[in-house]
């Protein structure tokens, strides 16, 4: 009998559209677009390589109607009309359907861009007359520049909070038409559906805590959300037949009892709007978690700080009021959880947002059952990404926002390749080696695959991280990977090999300062990897974040903690999505925070440091002391090798690597040889 096919893989009809499977991309911000918002090769080469891997929905984010200063694609005018269209037509060779996600900013948009504008005009009248030598005028147009961008920034400061209750019905009706206005465009594009974006502006205008309004805009649910089904009518008035999706944002509960998100609308009341919805003529709602809160973990949070698919229950619910297609989204990682939501009624399409950065193929590989790489939720490449202006990247994916050039190549004929080190580089590179058909023997001296993962996996909410090593563990036998645990491999044996890949990892610092070698002084590492117990008070040498997780353990196991860093900040390089929740569990258990602080001797009972501003000496009693001052690359003989040896991950520089150099430092080497 043939193996019954995933239900992730059934077709569903949603208004004029047939979607070969379930799996949607939702959408998400970039920041692959170009300057003027259109589509360019970056952004193209990103959507292909899902329609590619089987995605059948494709959801662009934040597509803006109006020419706004954001770093967002836009579709305002119609010259960017072909960019959308090229897009579209090559995700229909794949059978994919693409749809927008229009919105509009909740601020005064035409304003704030007049006073940025103006700042950039007075700012290059400021350069002309420098270049003519006119340095009085030269400081006083920069000056007016400055003034007119404090102006600006203040203005969007202002509007973010009171724009929708401000707004005139003139402002609201010109937005609404700009939003009418870019369904035409999109539909001259080749676009299949358009996605009305429910927060935001919209979002504002319909929650209760964000909308003050007192005209027929406010008050009410009813009155509140008007003007969003007005904006579905005149969507629907400009692109008659086209799917209409309506992203549908619920404010949540969190455990301790605050709310979650501000625009939108509280449970009760989006069901009864959902209903609305459907009547509206609405194909498809997406119920998702509300924002507008300042922390774009509220909306993408990282592992461990709430429930896999957490504003599932509410979809459901939603789901028994309407006859419409649902789609859900929020922490859905792996095939088989999309899976059971379907098979249990839930929703009717899974959206698989950084899941589909860390692995392209879900749909592909949900029909050959081979492991799908799973999403860790660690927020580092993609989130913080987008809150920097930065482009997104999966931390596991070599290939993100580079898929025109990186890619796994073929292989150059039949050859053996030796690998020492199965932390991830070296995981990374036997994946793709063996990719891309050579014979893989991987060697790890300790007895689990894994490398410093196994222990950053340790701390409080970072268990998820495992994911990372289990895909391995999964995807390396059934490539035929060779995996030699418990063994050091001499030259002799690399030699057998036709190229050598060292990926033998990092070991921790000790600070050297007087007292460090006594037996209460112990290492994060071996901390974390259970070899060594501490109880009592202590003080963590190195507030980075090896030292502020380990902190977090050891608060998780009784003891007093303090945290020694020489920088400005503990913490630094930690994800904007994780940090307050580190802050807050510091300032729950108080832990003192000895910042700009460098130890200069450890005693039998405290550590002695000085201040690096002020020179005063600090005394900070204590029973143990944690060394979390970073590591480094070990070292690796590579004396009567004759074979090409190539280094990655920790071992291959003077500093050693995250994640995410490590993943792509092991791809590139295994995908050059």
């Amino acid at each position: 009998m043939s193996e019954k096919k995933s239900p992730l893989l059934q077709p569903i009809q949603v208004g004029n559209l047939t979607l070969k499977n379930r799996i949607m991309f939702p959408p998400l911000t970039t920041g692959y677009e170009e300057r003027d918002g259109s589509i360019g090769e970056q952004s193209h080469r990103f959507y292909e390589r899902l329609a590619k891997g089987g995605t059948s929905y494709i959801v662009i984010g934040d597509v803006t109607p109006v020419n706004t200063a954001s770093p967002t694609p836009k579709l305002c005018d119609d010259r960017q009309i072909p960019s959308f269209q090229k897009l579209a037509d090559a995700l229909h060779t794949y059978d994919c359907k693409l749809a927008l996600q229009l919105f509009h900013p909740e601020y005064d948009v035409p304003g704030v861009g007049r006073l940025i504008m103006g700042s950039m005009a007075a700012a290059k009248e400021a350069e002309a007359a420098k270049a003519d030598g006119d340095m009085d005028l030269f400081e006083k147009k920069m000056a007016q520049s400055n003034e007119i961008r404090t102006q600006a920034y203040a203005k969007l400061r202002h509007d973010m909070q009171f724009f929708v209750t401000e707004a005139t019905v003139e402002q609201l009706t010109e937005i609404k038409e700009s939003i009418a206005a870019c369904a035409v465009r999109a539909r001259k594009a080749g676009v299949d559906a358009i996605e009305i974006h429910g927060d935001r502006l919209l979002g504002s205008i319909c929650s209760a805590s964000l909308n003050h309004r007192t005209d027929s805009y406010g008050g009410s649910l009813e009155n509140r959300v008007r003007y969003a089904l007005e904006v579905v009518d005149a969507i629907q008035k400009a692109v008659p037949g086209m799917m209409v999706e309506y992203k549908l944002p619920i404010i949540t509960t969190n455990i301790d009892g605050t709310l979650r998100g501000k625009g939108g609308l509280l449970p009760e009341e989006a069901k009864v709007f959902a209903v609305m919805l459907e009547k509206a003529g609405v194909d498809m709602l997406q119920v998702a978690q509300a924002n507008h809160t300042g922390n774009m973990g509220d909306t993408i949070p990282p592992m461990g700080t709430v429930p896999y698919n957490w504003v599932l229950p509410i979809a459901a619910e939603i789901k028994q009021l309407v006859s419409i297609p649902i789609a859900t989204v929020g922490r859905v990682v792996t095939v088989e959880a999309g899976e059971q939501i379907l098979e249990e009624g839930k929703a009717d399409l899974v959206g698989y947002g950084r899941s589909l950065l860390t692995d392209p193929d879900i749909a592909l590989k949900a029909e050959s059952k081979e492991p799908i790489r799973t999403c860790l939720n660690c927020n580092k490449g993609c989130v913080d990404a987008i809150q920097n202006r930065r482009y997104i990247s999966c931390i596991l994916n070599a290939e993100n926002g580079n898929e025109a050039t990186v890619f796994i190549r073929p292989g150059n004929g039949r050859k053996k390749v030796a690998i020492a080190g199965a932390g991830i580089a070296g995981l990374e590179a036997a994946r793709v080696a063996a990719k891309r058909g050579y014979e893989v023997e991987l060697y790890e001296k300790a007895q689990n695959i894994g490398g410093q993962i196994l222990i950053a996996a340790v701390p409080p909410r970072k268990s998820e991280i495992l994911r990372a090593v289990e895909y391995y563990e999964k995807v390396l036998p059934m490539l035929g990977v060779t995996i030699r645990t418990g063994t050091e491999p001499d030259a002799e044996t690399l030699n057998q090999a036709d190229a050598v890949i060292v990926a033998v990892g990092a070991q921790n610092v000790t600070l050297p300062v007087p007292g460090a070698d006594q037996e209460h002084v112990v290492s994060a590492w071996d901390i974390l990897a259970g070899e060594k117990t501490v109880s009592g008070h202590c003080a963590v040498i190195g507030g980075g974040l090896v030292g502020t997780e380990t902190a977090e353990y050891l608060l998780e196991q009784g003891c007093k903690v303090s945290v020694i860093e020489m920088m400005d900040k503990v913490a630094a390089g930690e994800s904007s999505t994780i940090l307050p929740i580190i802050e807050q569990d510091f300032k729950e258990h108080q832990v003192a925070q000895y910042t700009q602080t460098k130890v200069t001797e450890i005693t039998a009972d405290a550590v002695t440091a000085v201040h690096t501003q002020t020179q005063e000496t600090v005394t900070i009693p204590c029973d143990y002391v944690v060394m979390a001052v970073g590591s480094r690359k070990l070292p690796f003989s590579a004396e009567g090798i004759t074979v090409p040896v190539t280094y990655v991950g920790d071992c291959s520089g003077e500093k050693t690597a995250g994640i995410a150099e490590a993943i792509r430092s092991g791809y590139q080497a295994a995908n050059e040889i």
